[in-house]
């Protein structure tokens, strides 16, 4: 176990082209290389965290995407999938990657889009150990199997990016409208989800232990892109998701060209809540409102019929806001998040 840890973390020791946030002053531009592998200016690489296979290192067996300008410049990381559930992310980052010309690329585009190879094989939104990677930053090199991929993942992150962008879909058989997630307070996490052009912009620090959150406190500017529903790819969440990351890249001055605007325009919420099934009025569920409405304080949002009475209960919105995420219609019991509002 210790020589695999060791292995992996050469993950975190890249040399050459250090960022301007880990050092005051510029470094040479020249190769990058990353767990034994070099790619040179001007080229893209894809390999594993591995560079051998071993049993013990299986559940680690994700890619790696490297995409090193020619041009000096900062690093956007992208990761996708830390919920292996989450797939539109996944393709976020396969095609931003896929449409990037190194030779033309001023800094470092790194990708990893599965994070949790584990869950991606299988489906599912945990980890080999049944645990949420997305609850388990920074991470322990000597804690569960979460922890230390936690570690591995965030060390990197911490070392390298200038920038990282988290892409995420709802969970459970909910979808939500396509939406970036920062803290407010942070300007320059704020700026790059402004520059992002998501129609919706969501405040919040976000849980202790998620990886927003923990590279926030180290430092690092981070944003959510959450998009669509789990176990399924969609083309409409994708593709805006792309055009975030390339709207960020521009931004950044990593790529030429203009920012797109969103459609419609973006609208800015502190907080947000959600509806949930009442205590002891669960049953077959159906929304009574689309994603993108207004709703008002008291307004039916969902209702749910008892099967086995056949009554009716009517689910009311808890503030006044706007709909940012439904769970699809689905047997519900007490407490179900049922609709995502936000409010300003």
């Amino acid at each position: 176990m210790q020589t695999f840890v060791r292995c992996l973390y050469l993950l975190a020791i890249l040399s050459g082209g250090q960022l301007a946030h880990a050092a005051d002053t510029p470094q040479p531009w020249g190769s990058l290389r990353l767990l034994e592998r070099e790619i040179p200016p001007g080229e893209k690489r894809k390999f594993s965290y591995q560079a051998t296979r071993t049993f013990e290192g299986s559940f680690l067996d994700t890619a790696v995407f490297v995409a090193r300008g020619r041009r000096a410049g900062p690093t956007l990381c992208l990761v996708a999938m830390i919920h292996g559930d989450e797939r539109n992310g996944f393709e976020v980052a396969r095609e931003v990657f896929s449409g990037t010309d190194a030779g033309s690329l001023a800094g470092t585009l790194i990708a990893l889009p599965a994070a949790n190879v584990h869950g991606f094989r299988t489906g599912s939104r945990y980890m080999p150990d049944r645990r949420d990677l997305n609850r388990s930053f920074p991470g322990s090199p000597t804690g569960s199997n979460s922890a230390v991929i936690a570690s591995i993942i965030f060390g990197t992150l911490r070392e390298q990016c200038t920038a990282v962008i988290d892409l995420h879909t709802g969970s459970f058989d909910r979808g939500n409208l396509p939406q970036v997630r920062v803290d407010l307070a942070n300007e320059r996490a704020l700026d790059l989800a402004r520059t992002f052009g998501a129609p919706v912009i969501i405040g919040g620090a976000g849980p202790k232990g998620s990886m927003r959150r923990e590279l926030m406190e180290a430092g690092i500017p981070t944003i959510i892109y959450e998009a669509g529903l789990p176990l399924r790819f969609e083309p409409d969440e994708i593709a805006a998701g792309v055009r975030g990351v390339r709207n960020v890249m521009v931004g950044l001055g990593m790529t030429s060209g203009r920012a797109t605007p969103p459609t419609p325009a973006t609208r800015v919420f502190s907080r947000s809540s959600w509806a949930r099934v009442p205590l002891g009025q669960g049953g077959v569920y159906y929304p009574a409102r689309q994603a993108g409405e207004d709703v008002r304080k008291g307004d039916i949002v969902a209702r749910i019929y008892d099967p086995f009475t056949d009554e009716r209960y009517d689910v009311p919105s808890p503030l006044d806001g706007y709909i940012v995420g439904l769970a699809v219609p689905q047997v519900v019991f007490s407490g179900y998040a049922l609709v995502h509002i936000a409010r300003r």
